[in-house]
């Protein structure tokens, strides 16, 4: 057991026990609506999804034969895995009508050893019916949302473009979990406009919703975004904090973070060519390491206290 926050490899031990599980990403082109011009165009500032969509989400395929290719991918590593079928680039609820998701859903759900969905969205883009529909799901395994909140601060959600307002977060967040369904959230340190008393506030914020688990990371400047345009014109300016803020801002969220919400990881990882700042070199192990040894040095001089 992690000795300072619950991660999330217990996080989904809740679910599965000592079966080792993976997730492994799917990509059914749903787009944007922030792109598509459904709400506006463009996307979020700092967005460039190929940051973040693995190569063999790339290489064609529908639902089926790309969880097999990422079985292949994992199997190699591991004896006896099981998998969740993570519905990750773009968002995986928009596009689609209820009943063609239906399908691509119960497609991935009957794919040998997935044991579960991880369906990856904004919380402007679920209605009652896709609530009901993943509710009935989740008869058959367990459902995870996880929302791209990013912060609950109107003001940057305006400036950074993202579409729709704080209390779209808080309604969707509670519809889904009044529907049975497990609740993540996606926050980002350092957005325009914010520095790390207003991140925290929206991590104080966002516990006192019912959500089971959090994804956080900094913000990171990113070629080929309006964000990496707009700090080279001029016309914006973020916060770049160097790895000892970064590491103080993550152990005062741990601080505010209850045992009962998850923390699913703490940095991005875009490829390397694709980051202008911050450029910091590390791996997320290698950032989980440093922050755990911190909280180590912390505890022998009693300056760290576990939430309520």
């Amino acid at each position: 057991m992690n000795p300072w926050y619950t991660d999330y490899s217990e996080y989904l031990a809740r679910f599965y026990g000592t079966t080792k599980v993976q997730k492994l990403s799917v990509n059914t082109n749903s787009g944007c609506p922030n792109r598509d011009g459904t709400i506006g165009t463009g996307g979020c500032i700092y967005c460039n999804n190929a940051s973040f969509t693995p190569g063999y989400c790339l290489n064609g395929g529908d639902v089926k034969q790309q969880l097999e290719n990422g079985k292949r991918f994992f199997g190699r590593k591991y004896d006896e895995m099981k998998y969740l079928a993570y519905f990750q680039s773009y968002t995986n609820t928009h596009g689609h009508p209820v009943e063609e998701l239906r399908k691509i859903y119960e497609t991935a759900m009957r794919v040998d050893d997935v044991v579960g969905l991880i369906i990856g969205t904004r919380p402007d883009c679920i209605d009652d019916g896709l609530a009901e529909l993943l509710a009935n799901l989740s008869i058959e395994m367990p459902i995870f949302v996880e929302l791209g909140v990013e912060t609950l601060c109107d003001d940057t959600l305006k400036l950074i473009n993202r579409g729709h307002d704080s209390q779209t977060s808080r309604d969707t967040i509670s519809r889904l979990a009044k529907a049975g369904l497990h609740v993540g959230v996606h926050l980002i340190a350092g957005l325009p406009g914010e520095d790390k008393d207003r991140f925290l506030q929206t991590v104080e914020e966002i516990c006192r919703l019912p959500v089971e688990s959090i994804k956080m990371h900094h913000l990171q400047v990113l070629n080929g975004t309006p964000l990496a345009g707009m700090i080279e014109k001029g016309e914006i300016a973020v916060a770049s904090f160097n790895v000892d803020e970064y590491l103080e801002i993550c152990i005062e969220a741990i601080k505010r973070i209850p045992r009962c919400i998850a923390i699913e990881r703490f940095l991005a990882s875009a490829p390397p060519d694709m980051v202008i700042s911050p450029k910091w070199g590390l791996k997320n192990y290698q950032f989980t390491n440093r922050l755990h040894n911190l909280l180590k040095e912390l505890d022998k001089n009693g300056k760290t206290d576990e939430p309520e």
